[in-house]
Protein backbone atom coordinates (compact mmCIF):
# COMPACT_ATOMS: atom_id res chain seq x y z
CA UNK A 1 0.00 0.00 0.00
CA UNK A 2 3.05 2.32 0.06
CA UNK A 3 2.40 5.01 -2.56
CA UNK A 4 5.29 6.34 -4.60
CA UNK A 5 3.00 9.07 -5.94
CA UNK A 6 2.28 10.34 -2.43
CA UNK A 7 5.98 10.32 -1.58
CA UNK A 8 6.80 12.31 -4.71
CA UNK A 9 4.11 14.86 -3.86
CA UNK A 10 5.16 15.25 -0.23
CA UNK A 11 8.86 15.69 -1.03
CA UNK A 12 7.90 18.25 -3.66
CA UNK A 13 5.79 20.18 -1.15
CA UNK A 14 8.53 20.15 1.48
CA UNK A 15 11.03 21.43 -1.08
CA UNK A 16 8.89 24.55 -1.49
CA UNK A 17 9.00 25.33 2.22
CA UNK A 18 12.15 27.37 2.76
CA UNK A 19 13.16 30.81 3.95
CA UNK A 20 13.74 32.99 0.84
CA UNK A 21 17.45 33.37 0.18
CA UNK A 22 19.75 34.31 -2.69
CA UNK A 23 21.66 31.07 -2.26
CA UNK A 24 20.24 27.80 -3.60
CA UNK A 25 19.11 25.05 -1.24
CA UNK A 26 16.71 24.58 1.64
CA UNK A 27 16.68 27.05 4.54
CA UNK A 28 14.63 25.64 7.42
CA UNK A 29 16.71 26.60 10.42
CA UNK A 30 15.29 25.15 13.63
CA UNK A 31 12.29 27.08 15.01
CA UNK A 32 12.35 29.54 12.09
CA UNK A 33 9.14 30.47 10.30
CA UNK A 34 9.95 28.04 7.49
CA UNK A 35 10.71 25.24 9.96
CA UNK A 36 7.35 25.93 11.61
CA UNK A 37 5.60 25.92 8.25
CA UNK A 38 7.20 22.58 7.34
CA UNK A 39 6.23 21.19 10.73
CA UNK A 40 2.61 22.25 10.21
CA UNK A 41 2.53 20.55 6.82
CA UNK A 42 3.97 17.33 8.25
CA UNK A 43 1.48 17.39 11.11
CA UNK A 44 -1.37 17.76 8.60
CA UNK A 45 -0.15 14.58 6.89
CA UNK A 46 -0.03 12.80 10.26
CA UNK A 47 -3.63 13.75 10.99
CA UNK A 48 -4.66 12.69 7.49
CA UNK A 49 -3.15 9.26 8.27
CA UNK A 50 -5.57 8.94 11.19
CA UNK A 51 -3.00 9.60 13.91
CA UNK A 52 -3.52 11.40 17.20
CA UNK A 53 -0.92 14.16 17.45
CA UNK A 54 0.61 15.63 20.59
CA UNK A 55 3.37 18.19 21.06
CA UNK A 56 5.77 18.18 23.99
CA UNK A 57 7.25 21.16 25.84
CA UNK A 58 10.14 21.43 23.36
CA UNK A 59 7.96 21.20 20.25
CA UNK A 60 8.72 17.58 19.35
CA UNK A 61 5.74 16.05 17.54
CA UNK A 62 4.58 12.54 18.48
CA UNK A 63 1.85 11.04 16.28
CA UNK A 64 0.32 7.85 17.65
CA UNK A 65 -1.57 4.96 16.10
CA UNK A 66 -3.07 3.13 19.02
CA UNK A 67 -2.55 -0.62 19.37
CA UNK A 68 -5.10 -3.26 20.17
CA UNK A 69 -3.28 -3.50 23.49
CA UNK A 70 -2.44 0.10 24.50
CA UNK A 71 -0.53 -1.13 27.56
CA UNK A 72 2.20 -2.68 25.38
CA UNK A 73 5.38 -0.67 24.71
CA UNK A 74 5.26 1.44 21.56
CA UNK A 75 7.40 1.25 18.44
CA UNK A 76 8.80 4.69 17.60
CA UNK A 77 10.12 5.76 14.20
CA UNK A 78 10.88 9.11 12.58
CA UNK A 79 13.54 11.79 12.16
CA UNK A 80 13.81 15.60 11.92
CA UNK A 81 12.42 18.33 9.68
CA UNK A 82 14.89 21.18 10.15
CA UNK A 83 17.79 21.81 7.77
CA UNK A 84 21.22 23.39 7.73
CA UNK A 85 21.50 26.70 5.84
CA UNK A 86 21.49 25.95 2.09
CA UNK A 87 20.77 22.30 2.81
CA UNK A 88 19.03 19.58 0.84
CA UNK A 89 15.51 18.17 0.72
CA UNK A 90 16.28 14.66 2.02
CA UNK A 91 18.37 14.89 5.20
CA UNK A 92 15.92 14.22 8.05
CA UNK A 93 12.82 14.77 5.92
CA UNK A 94 13.25 11.30 4.40
CA UNK A 95 12.81 9.69 7.81
CA UNK A 96 9.74 11.76 8.64
CA UNK A 97 7.94 11.34 5.31
CA UNK A 98 8.73 7.61 5.17
CA UNK A 99 7.26 7.20 8.66
CA UNK A 100 4.11 9.13 7.78
CA UNK A 101 3.69 7.12 4.57
CA UNK A 102 3.95 3.88 6.53
CA UNK A 103 1.23 5.12 8.88
CA UNK A 104 -0.96 6.18 5.94
CA UNK A 105 -0.50 2.79 4.31
CA UNK A 106 -1.44 0.98 7.51
CA UNK A 107 -4.53 3.17 7.81
CA UNK A 108 -5.64 2.37 4.25
CA UNK A 109 -5.04 -1.32 4.82
CA UNK A 110 -6.90 -1.18 8.15
CA UNK A 111 -3.92 -3.01 9.61
CA UNK A 112 -4.32 -4.20 13.20
CA UNK A 113 -1.20 -3.49 15.23
CA UNK A 114 -1.09 -4.89 18.73
CA UNK A 115 1.70 -2.59 19.95
CA UNK A 116 1.10 1.17 19.65
CA UNK A 117 3.03 2.91 16.87
CA UNK A 118 4.49 6.41 17.13
CA UNK A 119 5.81 8.52 14.25
CA UNK A 120 7.91 11.43 15.44
CA UNK A 121 9.33 14.74 14.27
CA UNK A 122 12.35 15.67 16.37
CA UNK A 123 13.00 19.39 16.70
CA UNK A 124 16.39 21.02 16.13
CA UNK A 125 18.46 18.01 15.11
CA UNK A 126 20.94 20.19 13.23
CA UNK A 127 23.55 22.13 15.19
CA UNK A 128 23.40 25.09 12.80
CA UNK A 129 21.42 27.42 15.03
CA UNK A 130 22.52 26.68 18.59
CA UNK A 131 25.83 24.88 18.13
CA UNK A 132 24.56 21.55 19.49
CA UNK A 133 22.89 18.74 17.57
CA UNK A 134 19.96 16.39 18.30
CA UNK A 135 18.41 18.80 20.80
CA UNK A 136 14.91 17.35 20.52
CA UNK A 137 16.16 13.87 21.35
CA UNK A 138 18.36 15.17 24.13
CA UNK A 139 15.33 16.79 25.74
CA UNK A 140 13.22 13.65 25.41
CA UNK A 141 15.99 11.60 27.00
CA UNK A 142 16.38 14.06 29.88
CA UNK A 143 19.80 15.32 28.78
CA UNK A 144 18.97 19.03 28.48
CA UNK A 145 17.99 21.26 31.40
CA UNK A 146 16.33 24.66 31.62
CA UNK A 147 19.76 26.12 32.41
CA UNK A 148 21.04 24.65 29.13
CA UNK A 149 18.19 26.34 27.29
CA UNK A 150 19.38 29.69 28.64
CA UNK A 151 23.05 29.08 27.83
CA UNK A 152 22.57 27.84 24.25
CA UNK A 153 22.45 30.88 21.96
CA UNK A 154 22.30 31.47 18.23
CA UNK A 155 24.25 33.97 16.15
CA UNK A 156 21.39 36.43 16.60
CA UNK A 157 22.07 36.43 20.34
CA UNK A 158 18.73 34.83 21.21
CA UNK A 159 18.83 31.96 23.64
CA UNK A 160 17.10 28.67 22.97
CA UNK A 161 14.89 29.49 25.97
CA UNK A 162 13.77 32.76 24.34
CA UNK A 163 13.13 31.07 21.01
CA UNK A 164 10.98 28.37 22.63
CA UNK A 165 9.00 31.06 24.41
CA UNK A 166 8.44 32.89 21.12
CA UNK A 167 6.88 29.68 19.74
CA UNK A 168 4.51 29.39 22.72
CA UNK A 169 6.31 26.30 23.99
CA UNK A 170 7.13 25.55 27.63
CA UNK A 171 10.86 25.83 28.39
CA UNK A 172 10.18 26.25 32.11
CA UNK A 173 8.54 22.83 32.09
CA UNK A 174 11.12 21.11 29.89
CA UNK A 175 11.30 18.11 32.21
CA UNK A 176 7.75 17.28 31.14
CA UNK A 177 9.10 16.48 27.67
CA UNK A 178 11.18 13.56 28.99
CA UNK A 179 9.92 10.36 27.39
CA UNK A 180 9.51 7.79 30.16
CA UNK A 181 7.28 5.22 28.47
CA UNK A 182 8.83 1.88 27.51
CA UNK A 183 9.62 1.26 23.84
CA UNK A 184 9.74 -2.04 22.02
CA UNK A 185 11.96 -0.56 19.30
CA UNK A 186 13.19 2.64 17.70
CA UNK A 187 13.77 2.95 13.93
CA UNK A 188 15.08 5.72 11.67
CA UNK A 189 15.66 5.85 7.93
CA UNK A 190 18.09 8.39 6.49
CA UNK A 191 20.27 9.20 3.53
CA UNK A 192 23.78 7.86 3.99
CA UNK A 193 25.50 11.27 3.74
CA UNK A 194 28.49 9.45 2.28
CA UNK A 195 29.61 7.70 -0.92
CA UNK A 196 29.84 4.05 0.08
CA UNK A 197 26.43 2.75 -1.02
CA UNK A 198 26.51 4.57 -4.34
CA UNK A 199 30.11 3.51 -5.02
CA UNK A 200 29.35 -0.13 -4.25
CA UNK A 201 26.01 0.01 -6.11
CA UNK A 202 24.15 -1.18 -3.00
CA UNK A 203 20.60 -0.05 -2.32
CA UNK A 204 20.38 -0.21 1.47
CA UNK A 205 22.75 0.30 4.38
CA UNK A 206 21.94 -1.48 7.63
CA UNK A 207 23.64 0.62 10.29
CA UNK A 208 25.71 -1.26 12.88
CA UNK A 209 26.66 1.71 15.02
CA UNK A 210 27.03 5.48 15.10
CA UNK A 211 30.55 6.82 15.26
CA UNK A 212 31.56 9.53 17.69
CA UNK A 213 34.54 11.86 17.42
CA UNK A 214 37.54 12.59 19.53
CA UNK A 215 38.67 16.08 18.54
CA UNK A 216 42.12 17.47 19.23
CA UNK A 217 43.76 20.86 18.85
CA UNK A 218 47.51 20.62 18.33
CA UNK A 219 49.74 23.68 18.77
CA UNK A 220 53.25 23.37 17.33
CA UNK A 221 55.84 25.92 18.44
CA UNK A 222 58.84 25.94 16.15
CA UNK A 223 60.99 28.87 15.08
CA UNK A 224 60.36 31.34 12.29
CA UNK A 225 63.65 31.91 10.44
CA UNK A 226 64.79 33.31 7.11
CA UNK A 227 64.09 30.78 4.34
CA UNK A 228 67.31 31.53 2.52
CA UNK A 229 69.77 31.96 5.37
CA UNK A 230 68.79 28.96 7.52
CA UNK A 231 70.37 25.60 6.56
CA UNK A 232 68.00 22.63 6.28
CA UNK A 233 69.56 20.88 9.27
CA UNK A 234 69.09 23.89 11.55
CA UNK A 235 65.36 24.40 11.16
CA UNK A 236 62.43 23.99 13.52
CA UNK A 237 59.74 24.02 10.81
CA UNK A 238 56.25 23.79 12.30
CA UNK A 239 54.66 23.20 8.90
CA UNK A 240 56.86 20.20 8.14
CA UNK A 241 56.02 18.77 11.55
CA UNK A 242 52.32 19.26 10.87
CA UNK A 243 52.72 17.51 7.52
CA UNK A 244 54.21 14.45 9.23
CA UNK A 245 51.43 14.47 11.80
CA UNK A 246 48.79 14.76 9.07
CA UNK A 247 50.18 11.71 7.29
CA UNK A 248 50.33 9.86 10.61
CA UNK A 249 46.61 10.55 11.18
CA UNK A 250 45.87 9.13 7.73
CA UNK A 251 48.08 6.08 8.34
CA UNK A 252 46.66 5.20 11.75
CA UNK A 253 43.04 5.55 10.63
CA UNK A 254 43.66 3.57 7.43
CA UNK A 255 45.32 0.72 9.31
CA UNK A 256 42.36 0.39 11.70
CA UNK A 257 40.17 -1.96 9.67
CA UNK A 258 38.05 -4.07 12.00
CA UNK A 259 36.26 -2.11 13.29
CA UNK A 260 37.01 0.74 10.87
CA UNK A 261 37.98 4.27 11.79
CA UNK A 262 38.45 7.57 10.00
CA UNK A 263 40.84 10.41 10.72
CA UNK A 264 40.78 13.95 9.39
CA UNK A 265 42.97 17.01 9.75
CA UNK A 266 40.37 19.67 9.03
CA UNK A 267 42.23 22.71 10.35
CA UNK A 268 45.78 23.79 9.61
CA UNK A 269 46.77 27.38 10.39
CA UNK A 270 50.36 28.43 9.73
CA UNK A 271 52.20 31.50 11.08
CA UNK A 272 53.56 33.81 9.79
CA UNK A 273 52.33 32.60 6.38
CA UNK A 274 55.01 34.41 4.37
CA UNK A 275 56.76 32.96 1.33
CA UNK A 276 60.31 33.64 2.54
CA UNK A 277 59.88 32.75 6.23
CA UNK A 278 60.06 29.25 7.70
CA UNK A 279 56.73 28.62 9.48
CA UNK A 280 57.32 28.99 13.20
CA UNK A 281 53.82 28.17 14.46
CA UNK A 282 51.15 25.71 13.38
CA UNK A 283 47.71 24.98 14.76
CA UNK A 284 45.97 21.74 13.77
CA UNK A 285 42.39 20.54 14.24
CA UNK A 286 42.12 16.73 14.19
CA UNK A 287 38.96 14.60 14.15
CA UNK A 288 39.17 10.84 14.86
CA UNK A 289 36.01 8.71 14.60
CA UNK A 290 35.00 5.09 15.01
CA UNK A 291 31.99 3.13 16.20
CA UNK A 292 34.34 1.34 18.61
CA UNK A 293 35.56 3.39 21.58
CA UNK A 294 38.61 1.17 22.19
CA UNK A 295 39.74 1.40 18.57
CA UNK A 296 39.33 5.16 18.66
CA UNK A 297 41.20 5.46 21.95
CA UNK A 298 44.06 3.33 20.58
CA UNK A 299 44.45 5.62 17.56
CA UNK A 300 44.44 8.73 19.74
CA UNK A 301 47.07 7.37 22.11
CA UNK A 302 49.30 6.18 19.27
CA UNK A 303 48.90 9.55 17.59
CA UNK A 304 49.96 11.38 20.75
CA UNK A 305 53.12 9.25 20.96
CA UNK A 306 53.79 9.92 17.28
CA UNK A 307 53.41 13.67 17.77
CA UNK A 308 55.97 13.52 20.56
CA UNK A 309 58.45 11.66 18.34
CA UNK A 310 57.99 14.07 15.41
CA UNK A 311 58.37 17.16 17.57
CA UNK A 312 61.45 15.93 19.43
CA UNK A 313 63.10 15.05 16.13
CA UNK A 314 62.40 18.55 14.78
CA UNK A 315 63.13 20.44 18.02
CA UNK A 316 59.56 21.73 18.31
CA UNK A 317 57.53 22.26 21.46
CA UNK A 318 53.89 21.26 21.33
CA UNK A 319 50.58 21.29 23.17
CA UNK A 320 47.70 18.86 22.75
CA UNK A 321 44.21 19.90 23.85
CA UNK A 322 41.33 17.40 23.82
CA UNK A 323 38.32 19.42 22.66
CA UNK A 324 35.83 16.57 22.89
CA UNK A 325 35.89 12.83 23.44
CA UNK A 326 32.45 11.39 22.72
CA UNK A 327 31.34 7.80 23.13
CA UNK A 328 30.32 5.82 20.02
CA UNK A 329 26.90 4.18 20.03
CA UNK A 330 26.62 0.54 18.90
CA UNK A 331 23.18 -0.40 17.61
CA UNK A 332 21.31 -3.50 18.71
CA UNK A 333 22.91 -6.59 17.11
CA UNK A 334 19.57 -8.45 17.00
CA UNK A 335 18.02 -5.41 15.31
CA UNK A 336 20.83 -5.33 12.74
CA UNK A 337 20.18 -9.01 12.04
CA UNK A 338 16.43 -8.39 11.85
CA UNK A 339 16.70 -5.52 9.36
CA UNK A 340 19.23 -7.49 7.32
CA UNK A 341 16.83 -10.43 7.14
CA UNK A 342 14.07 -8.15 5.85
CA UNK A 343 16.37 -6.92 3.07
CA UNK A 344 17.14 -10.54 2.19
CA UNK A 345 13.46 -11.51 2.20
CA UNK A 346 12.67 -8.64 -0.16
CA UNK A 347 15.63 -9.37 -2.45
CA UNK A 348 17.19 -5.96 -1.79
CA UNK A 349 20.96 -5.54 -1.89
CA UNK A 350 22.30 -4.30 1.43
CA UNK A 351 25.48 -3.67 3.36
CA UNK A 352 26.09 -3.61 7.09
CA UNK A 353 27.92 -0.38 7.75
CA UNK A 354 28.72 2.24 10.39
CA UNK A 355 27.34 5.77 10.38
CA UNK A 356 30.04 8.39 10.44
CA UNK A 357 27.52 11.15 11.13
CA UNK A 358 25.46 11.62 14.26
CA UNK A 359 21.68 11.01 14.30
CA UNK A 360 18.76 11.10 16.72
CA UNK A 361 19.05 7.30 16.94
CA UNK A 362 22.18 7.61 19.06
CA UNK A 363 20.10 8.95 21.97
CA UNK A 364 17.53 6.16 21.72
CA UNK A 365 19.86 3.18 21.29
CA UNK A 366 20.64 2.99 25.04
CA UNK A 367 16.90 3.11 25.76
CA UNK A 368 15.45 0.53 23.35
CA UNK A 369 16.56 -1.83 20.56
CA UNK A 370 17.36 0.67 17.81
CA UNK A 371 18.01 0.33 14.11
CA UNK A 372 18.76 2.54 11.11
CA UNK A 373 18.43 2.06 7.38
CA UNK A 374 20.43 4.17 4.91
CA UNK A 375 19.81 4.84 1.24
CA UNK A 376 22.42 6.23 -1.19
CA UNK A 377 22.71 9.94 -1.88
CA UNK A 378 24.19 11.17 -5.14
CA UNK A 379 27.97 11.60 -4.96
CA UNK A 380 27.70 11.29 -1.18
CA UNK A 381 26.65 14.94 -0.99
CA UNK A 382 24.61 16.13 2.00
CA UNK A 383 24.07 19.41 3.86
CA UNK A 384 24.19 20.95 0.40
CA UNK A 385 21.74 22.17 -2.22
CA UNK A 386 23.03 19.39 -4.51
CA UNK A 387 21.86 16.70 -2.06
CA UNK A 388 19.78 14.13 -3.96
CA UNK A 389 18.24 10.71 -3.39
CA UNK A 390 16.46 8.60 -6.00
CA UNK A 391 12.74 8.09 -5.53
CA UNK A 392 13.13 4.37 -6.25
CA UNK A 393 15.43 4.11 -3.23
CA UNK A 394 13.03 6.17 -1.09
CA UNK A 395 10.15 3.91 -2.14
CA UNK A 396 12.23 0.83 -1.37
CA UNK A 397 13.32 1.89 2.12
CA UNK A 398 9.77 2.98 3.00
CA UNK A 399 8.48 -0.47 2.10
CA UNK A 400 11.23 -2.04 4.22
CA UNK A 401 10.33 0.22 7.12
CA UNK A 402 6.69 -0.80 6.82
CA UNK A 403 7.55 -4.49 6.85
CA UNK A 404 9.80 -4.02 9.88
CA UNK A 405 7.10 -2.10 11.76
CA UNK A 406 4.36 -4.58 10.91
CA UNK A 407 6.27 -7.53 12.34
CA UNK A 408 7.44 -5.62 15.40
CA UNK A 409 3.90 -4.46 16.10
CA UNK A 410 2.72 -8.02 16.78
CA UNK A 411 2.81 -8.99 20.44
CA UNK A 412 4.16 -12.48 19.78
CA UNK A 413 7.06 -11.25 17.61
CA UNK A 414 10.38 -10.37 19.23
CA UNK A 415 13.77 -9.86 17.68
Amino acid sequence: MISKERLVKHFSEMEKISTPNEKPGIFRLAFSDSDWQGREYLMSLMKDAGLSVRIDAFGNVIARREGRNPSLPAIMFGSHGDSVPAGGNYDGVLGVLASIEVMKSLDEENFQNEHPLEAIIFMCEESSRFGMAELGSRVMRGELSTDDLHSLKGKDGKSLYEVLKSRDLSPDNISEAVYNEPLKAFLEVHIEQGKVLEYEKTQIGVVTGIAAPTRLRIFLHGKADHSGATPMGMRSDALCASAEITLLVEKLASEQQNPPAVGTVGILNITPGVMNVIPGEAEMGIDIRSIDKDAKAKIVETLKKGIDIVCKKRDIEYEIKVISDETPVPLSAPMVDYLSSICEDEGVSYKRMPSGAGHDTMFWAPYAPAGMLFIPCKDGISHNAAEHAEMDDIFCVTKLLEKAVKKLSQENFNI
